[in-house]
Formats: structure tokens, sequence, C-alpha cells
């Protein structure tokens, strides 16, 4: 059972266009972020759920100007749920493109960090709910397409729930 806390183109050509663009087509546009993949000793997955919408996701959020993608999940995190990382405790896992959770016809380009979140996590900000959610709920719950897609792959082995 997820246990709520809290309630309230890129690079390259194709087709002979330039970055994703096929001739006579019109970019796709692309939202850049940086989110974190924290996983606790039973194996669940911090995910958020933001107002407004129905997908779960992981925490994160854009860039401000200047930010580096460390420096905006730092922000973002304390911003969304009152966790204090140290940058330099990120471990970058890399960039992931798919597509964007809530904003149809958008892709996501992804900078992932995976970081160790052991203190208790609030929903604030945009957040309206915040929960860690096993592997195996994935079914039962709209999840954005960055975790089944890609984050699955990179978290340990799914623990089997008692």
């Amino acid at each position: 059972m997820s246990q709520i806390v809290g309630e309230g183109g890129i690079g390259g050509k194709a087709k002979g266009g330039i970055g994703g663009e096929a001739k006579g087509e019109r970019a796709q546009p692309t939202i850049r972020v940086s989110a974190v993949l924290a996983v606790d000793d039973a194996g669940r997955l911090l995910v958020v759920r933001k107002r407004g919408t129905t997908v779960w996701m992981q925490p994160g959020g854009k860039p401000e100007p200047g930010e580096t993608a460390a420096e905006t999940l730092v922000r973002e995190l304390y911003e969304e749920l009152g966790v204090r990382l140290d940058p330099t405790k990120l471990e970058p896992l890399g960039m992931f493109t798919t597509a964007a959770a809530n904003e149809a016809g958008t892709t996501l380009i992804a900078d992932v960090f995976r970081a160790s979140i052991r203190e208790p996590v609030i929903a604030a900000a945009e957040i309206d709910a915040v929960c860690w959610m096993h592997p195996d709920q994935f079914t039962q719950h709209r999840v954005a397409p960055l975790i089944t897609q890609h984050m699955l792959a990179l978290m340990p082995p799914a623990r089997v729930r008692p």
C-alpha cells in the first residue's frame, strides 16, 4: 500500500530535419527538468502528484536561469517537499527523453539524479500529494512515462511485499 504523506527535439537529425524535426513539420515543444530517483529500503519510489493532475511523477522541476541541473533539483526538492540535499551527494544517472506526463504533445527532457532521502517529506508549493510507491502498484495508478520507460530499469530489483 502506498503511503500518502500530504494531500492538498533534442540533438541529432531526423528525416532530414534538425533537432528531431522532419521537413514541413513543426518541432514538438520541449520541457527541460531535473528529477530525483529516490528509493527507500522497502523498494518504493518517491513520487508526487501536482495540484490539478492525476499522474504520479518523480519530484523535481524546471531550472531557473543560470542554475545547473543539480542546483535545480536541490531547490525544487526544498520548495516542493521540504527536503534539503547536498548537491555534491547527488549521483547523476543521465539525461532521459520521453513524453511529458501532463502536457499533451510535449517532449520531456529530464536530468535524473539518484539521492537518498531519509527525512520526512511534506507536500508544498504546487504538489498536492506525495507518497512512496512500490513498483507493483504502478499498474494501479497513472504513472509518468519517465518512470515506466526509463526509471524502472534503474531501480534496485523490486522486493516482494509481504
